[in-house]
């Protein structure tokens, strides 16, 4: 299938912008391992949300973005403003909020590896159309949405369907994310499926996880669901499968390409890292190259990012949020290779 179709809006020039639009909010998390929140006493705060972990991976890569987020006027706001500012992510379009506090999300692991989780929304949920009016449209090439929040009723939620559609009108490049959270979802699970095969109609490249294709497509099976979402999206479709690793389709084509094994630590934000890593590498690539690329090209690409490769700690201490996302420089191997066509342009 030619790439024209799915990838028809990328300018050709590198180091393009990026703008990650959704939640931007505190993660309290609790030190007492095994401990439910009723339990545990020590807990540190982190920098979170899955937008805000794209565009921090994104960032930690070289490339150039922004995020569109609310924040509560008050100190875990300002925190979280210059942890992004401190990984190199533009916050100009982060509004604050005097009404309303922040957003936080308290979670703790339990022994049976389950999160005990307590959402309380805050500013997050009040992001306007006027808040995000400042935002010059012609300056960005990327938009990413991968809120999992903005499907909640809000303004939130308006404003996302807005900067959809004036990404849509203006033929930006557009990445989706659902980013289901079943304790946010678990009773709406028709509104989320509806609001989130909306977006997969619109954009260029979607990511989701085995048990997002499923709920989505409301098939039972993983073959069943791809061919459903065929129906709904031309993207290119990635669903990562975990240690199964990532099924990859392009146009009529599907292969499941393998994982190298790991010893998990923590997958917290994996795939927020593996989303900012594939949209960082499509667009420091010519467009004339992107769509010549293969099918074939696409898979041995794909097998290059994944070779195990020592990760420099001055990355880690730009992206301060997280302790492990190797994702990254595995996805940064593809333009420091020879496994792309030649003719490509350097990382």
């Amino acid at each position: 299938m030619p790439f024209t179709i799915l990838l028809p809006i990328l300018s050709g020039r590198n180091n393009e912008s990026f703008v990650c639009a959704g939640e931007l909010l505190i993660d309290m998390i609790c030190t007492d391992k095994g401990k439910s929140l009723d339990r545990g006493e020590h807990f540190i705060k982190k920098a979170g949300g899955a937008p805000a972990n794209v565009a921090a991976a994104i960032a930690a890569l070289g490339g150039q973005t922004a995020i569109a987020a609310k924040v509560g006027k008050d100190p875990f706001g300002k925190h979280l403003k210059n942890t992004m500012s401190e990984c190199g992510v533009d916050t100009r379009y982060i509004a604050e909020d005097s009404q309303h506090f922040t957003t936080m999300a308290f979670v703790s692991l339990m022994e049976n590896g389950e999160r005990d989780f307590v959402f309380s929304r805050g500013a997050d949920g009040y992001l306007s159309s006027e808040d995000i009016a400042s935002i010059p449209l012609e300056q960005f090439d990327v938009f990413h949405f991968g809120s999992a929040t903005a499907f909640l009723p809000g303004e939130l939620h308006d404003t996302y369907l807005t900067l959809l559609e004036k990404a849509k009108y203006s033929d930006k490049f557009i990445s989706f994310d659902p980013n289901y959270r079943h304790l946010l979802f678990h009773d709406r699970q028709d509104v989320f499926r509806d609001k989130s095969l909306h977006f997969l109609s619109q954009c260029h490249f979607a990511k989701l996880s085995e048990e997002e294709a499923l709920l989505i497509s409301g098939r039972g099976t993983l073959n069943e669901a791809v061919i459903h979402l065929q129906r709904w999206s031309d993207a290119v479709l990635c669903i990562t499968l975990g240690n199964k690793g990532t099924l990859l389709r392009v146009g009529d084509y599907t292969e499941i390409i393998g994982s190298i094994p790991v010893n998990p630590v923590d997958t917290t934000g994996a795939g927020d890292a593996f989303v900012g890593a594939v949209l960082y590498q499509l667009t420091m690539l010519p467009k004339d190259i992107i769509t010549r690329l293969s099918r074939d090209q696409w898979k041995k690409s794909y097998l290059t990012l994944i070779k195990p490769e020592p990760v420099p700690v001055s990355i880690w201490e730009r992206w301060r949020h997280s302790d492990i996302y190797p994702t990254l420089f595995l996805m940064n191997k593809a333009c420091r290779t020879n496994q792309l066509p030649q003719g490509s342009t350097n990382c």
